[in-house]
């Protein structure tokens, strides 16, 4: 699962997605897009349209898929409600893997039932360029004993581990970036999928009125 408001997708998040299921060897990344993320803003455009994007973006390739359960839940978009269907639609056998951003991450002790996680699946840590904090004592507490040093290791059982991973490629694309540029009308080739960058320039979405 890799979760998000993907507002909008783009190449970082894909890239990512990608990435993340070569390195680990996932059959398939669930990208979730927020309907009401509890802990940011409300997204600059509708769920069913960050939906349409996100669908836009995967187009045919292997292994992602744009999942929808979020946007049909009533409330806040918890991580461990939408844990909790897979886990369901899985088994309780099944290796069940969250990856989220190292930002996201120094955050997660603020999560709803930030423990409820670990119960449903690893989490995996995306590191980001030049990104780096110090771990607040609470999320310390919180990831105390549970990271390993390798994907192999997150095998062993269910759920419960914490890995830092470095993928390959760590694009820093922000979608904070990607907003402003289109609102003052500059490029955004080659931050965006092609079919997605044609959508939101045709729509004329974030730009600025």
């Amino acid at each position: 699962m890799l979760g998000g408001t993907f507002d909008p997708v783009h190449l970082g998040h894909l890239r990512s997605a990608v990435e993340l299921r070569e390195a680990l060897g996932l059959d398939r990344v669930h990208m979730v897009p927020a309907k009401a993320p509890p802990l940011r803003g409300q997204p600059r455009v509708s769920p069913r349209e960050r939906l349409a994007l996100l669908r836009l973006g995967i187009g045919d390739t292997p292994g992602l898929v744009a999942d929808p359960r979020e946007l049909e839940r009533d409330g806040p978009s918890y991580s461990a409600d939408t844990l909790t269907d897979l886990r369901h639609e899985y088994g309780p056998e099944a290796r069940l893997v969250m990856a989220l951003g190292h930002d996201a991450f120094l955050r997660l002790a603020d999560w709803h039932s930030p423990t409820r996680l670990f119960e449903l699946a690893h989490l995996v840590v995306i590191d980001r360029p030049d990104f780096d904090a110090p771990l607040s004592p609470p999320l310390g507490e919180l990831i105390a004993g549970r990271e390993v040093d390798s994907g192999d290791m997150l095998w062993r059982r269910p759920a419960g581990s914490l890995l830092r991973l470095a993928l390959p490629t760590r694009m820093a694309i922000s979608a904070t970036e990607v907003r402003r540029r289109l609102a003052e009308g500059s490029s955004v080739r080659y931050l965006l999928p092609e079919a997605v960058e044609a959508r939101l320039l045709a729509d004329s979405l974030y730009r600025r009125s």
